[in-house]
């Protein structure tokens, strides 16, 4: 069994932050299991859990702010008595640039209060960690990550939620080094302002086959006529 821990903030008012992608990216893979709406609130975390694609996961949300998220992942720890290397920790991390991913095991908290708490309430920093780049602050670090996305991100946010689940999904299967020789090298697409969506919604860029879609129908930029 794999144990897969999001961090986040419970209510409303965080619910599209930075700080909150550990949880987006538990939401993308109950999505893929289609365990949306299945979850229970039990051991201070709301979790769900079942089998998938041949995987029997565990997905946790701590319901306690950041700070204390370390009682959450040791309650969950101890019902399930699993081994801390089956445990991956999600988190945002704003010493990364937006769309960079870095997964690695043993570590230190980096300064990250949800990963201090676990540290603190299970005595040790010997468990892995998939940290999602939420970009740099431009001043106040605390209103960075309590902010939302900007324009030019929520566009790829997508895109960077598939990759953090395909990374967990490969940790799962194959472990943490094979995840962190793959995932640590991804390169999200680069952000252009004149893309307004994601590739094959309205507005957005074309997609593989050069078709882009416009709010009037699909066109196929015309290829550069050859030089005389």
């Amino acid at each position: 069994m794999k144990i897969v821990v999001g961090l986040g903030n419970p209510g409303s008012q965080y619910e599209k932050t930075r700080h909150n992608v550990g949880w987006m990216v538990l939401d993308r893979l109950a999505d893929r299991a289609g365990w949306s709406g299945r979850g229970r609130n039990r051991d201070a975390a709301a979790i769900v859990q079942g089998r998938f694609r041949g995987l029997d996961l565990v997905l946790v949300k701590p319901l306690t702010f950041m700070n204390e998220s370390g009682l959450a992942v040791r309650k969950v720890l101890a019902r399930e008595r699993a081994p801390l290397t089956e445990m991956l920790v999600v988190v945002a991390d704003f010493s990364l640039p937006f769309g960079k991913l870095r997964i690695r095991e043993g570590d230190s908290a980096g300064g990250h209060n949800g990963l201090r708490s676990i540290i603190e309430e299970l005595g040790t920093e010997k468990f892995s960690r998939l940290r999602v780049g939420i970009g740099e602050p431009d001043s106040d670090a605390i209103d960075h990550v309590l902010s939302q996305f900007a324009r030019g991100e929520k566009v790829r946010l997508s895109e960077l939620l598939d990759a953090s689940a395909d990374a967990v999904e490969t940790w799962a299967r194959e472990g943490v080094s094979k995840a962190a020789n793959h995932f640590n090298a991804f390169e999200l697409r680069p952000d252009d302002e004149e893309r307004s969506a994601a590739p094959g919604e309205v507005e957005g860029p074309p997609g593989l086959d050069g078709i882009r879609r416009t709010r009037t129908g699909w066109r196929k930029p015309r290829p550069p006529e050859a030089a005389e």
